[in-house]
Parts: structure tokens; sequence; C-alpha cells
């Protein structure tokens, strides 16, 4: 009789114990590149997660190595693998870095082996790089000349191409491309020269164009682009030279680096794009903040005119 009842017994409890265990929930999703942003990156034990990035990867800074491992090589240029290497719940921090000077931050969570955790898998997170909302008056000029652009649409009775609309940013970033020779300043001191192209101005944000060279005998690395306001402060009693300088940076909506790292002969291109003020006083001064990485603190100024010299309207 004891024989009868251990034979079900036996089959019941693996059945139960596979039943507490339910599949877990796979999530791929696609994210705009948002340097203002933080991407939630849910991981689980025993899974690996892969990032996507659109472009090269440079660095990839991990804030707890003892609870996460991340790979990256040069044989996959653009892609990162994430994982859990404890199975207790945790969590961190990672930031990617990419060749042009984009950057995104992604916070970690593993919820380890608790049973209880219904959080979706992140299995793929794709990032694509941001675009402009500028759109050239030049009536959304049409990317025409690269194959690349085109999209076979099937409809009615035939096949039709479309072609992708290129937005400001990157019609102005194709332009100073073509630049062969720019107009080049040297700097005492530095080992790049600097060349502003266009200057132009959409109501109240102005986008400027600008190359890059390194004529030095040694690499250099630069960091992304800056815009200051700076004058003289009025005061009503005579200060010492040098004293009562203001300064203010100011926002940067969007921008394009062809790279951050110039060997010797090497050239860059740029495109940025930012809120330029409605007004300033007659001491203060317009100025693209070019600097190194190793010495940020000694940054180029370029002066920009207040006012830009084109104007465009706006879609």
């Amino acid at each position: 009789m004891k024989l009868r009842w251990l034979v079900p017994i036996a089959f019941l409890l693996p059945l139960r114990s596979f039943a507490s265990n339910p599949p877990v929930g796979a999530r791929v999703a696609t994210v705009t590149i948002n340097p203002n942003e933080v991407t939630p990156l849910h991981l689980r034990p025993e899974f690996e997660s892969i990032i996507r990035m659109p472009e090269e990867i440079t660095s990839v800074i991990l804030g707890s190595p003892g609870s996460f491992k991340a790979e990256h090589n040069e044989g996959e240029p653009e892609y990162v693998y994430i994982k859990p290497i404890t199975k207790q719940p945790a969590q961190s921090n990672l930031l990617i870095a990419t060749k042009s000077g984009q950057h995104v931050t992604l916070e970690l969570i593993s919820d380890g082996v608790a049973s209880s955790a219904t959080q979706p898998v992140d299995f793929l997170i794709e990032y694509r790089a941001s675009r402009s909302f500028l759109i050239s008056s030049d009536e959304r000029l049409l990317v025409a000349a690269r194959p690349a652009d085109k999209r076979a649409e099937s409809g009615g009775g035939g096949v039709r191409v479309a072609y992708a609309i290129a937005s400001a940013l990157e019609v102005e970033f194709e332009q100073q491309i073509l630049i062969n020779a720019p107009n080049w300043t040297k700097w005492e001191g530095k080992q790049i020269e600097t060349s502003i192209g266009d200057i132009r101005q959409w109501i109240n944000q102005t986008v400027v164009s600008y190359s890059i060279y390194n004529g030095s005998d040694l690499a250099v690395e630069i960091v992304p682009p800056q815009i200051q306001i700076a004058g003289r402060k009025v005061e009503k009693k005579k200060k010492k030279e040098g004293k009562g300088i203001i300064s203010d940076q100011l926002e940067i909506r969007d921008y394009k680096l062809s790279t951050t790292r110039l060997e010797p002969g090497a050239r860059a291109d740029g495109v940025v794009v930012f809120d330029r003020p409605s007004f300033k006083q007659s001491t203060e001064k317009l100025f693209l903040q070019i600097a190194q990485a190793d010495e940020v603190d000694r940054p180029i100024l370029v002066r920009l005119p207040f006012t830009p010299p084109i104007s465009a309207g706006r879609q």
C-alpha cells in the first residue's frame, strides 16, 4: 500500500518545482542617445545582455566590477556584453563613450535569483544616434547621392524609391567635410589649429560648423565643444586689471564631431547647435570653446559674431 502512494508523489515533486520557476520574460529595445538621460538595464544571473551603439566604442566604465562583468573588444567595436556575476540583487552604473564624443549612461539592475522577480530581462538595448529637430529651409535637402539612404517601397503597380531626409545638422556637417582647404588659425602653445565654417541662425538658435587640424608630431584628443559668453563686469569703482570677469556656458542642443582623436596631420570636422540669448551686454562676447583632453583648463576660444551672418528658416 505504501509503495503505491510513493509512485505518484515521486512524479509530482519535480512538477511542482518546475512550475515555481516560470520562463524569464525578454525585452529588446531601441533607444535614442541622450546624454542627459539614464537608461535602466534589467539583468538576471545566468543571462547575458547586449548593448549596441551606432558607432565605434572608445571606452567602457563599469561602476561595480565585483557585481557585474562588461566585455568589449576591437573585433566587435559597436558592442558591449554585460551580465551579473553575483546571484544576489545588485545595482551599479555603466558609462559608454563613442569615437564621435557621444556618451550614454546606464543603470544596471539585477534582481538576483529571486523567483518572485517579474521584471523582463533586457536582452538587447540598441542605441541610435540623436537627430537634430532642425530642418533646413532649403526644402529638406534629399540625400539622393547615397545609395544607403534609398528605401524600396512596394505599393500599387510597382516599386518606388524613397529618399531619406537629412536634418539641418547633417547637411551642415556634410558641407563642412567637403571644404578641401579651410583657412586654418594657429594658436600659440597649441598642437591644434582651427577653422570656422558657416554660422547660421534658426530663430534664437545658432548653428556653427568648424574644423580642427593636428599640425604637431604627436596624437591629440579633443573634447566635445562648448559655447561661452564672457565679458567684463561693469563696476562703479575701478578695479585692478583681470578683476570683474564674468563667464557663462550656453546650453548646447545638439552637436556632431567626426572624431575625438587626431593623429599627426589628421583633421576633425564638427557642427554645434546652441541656444543663443536674445540680447547681451556691450562688454560680453561669444566664443566657441575647443579644448584638448590633456588641458581642458586652457581651452581655445574662437570669437563668434553674436548675430549670425546667415539666416535660415526652420521646419
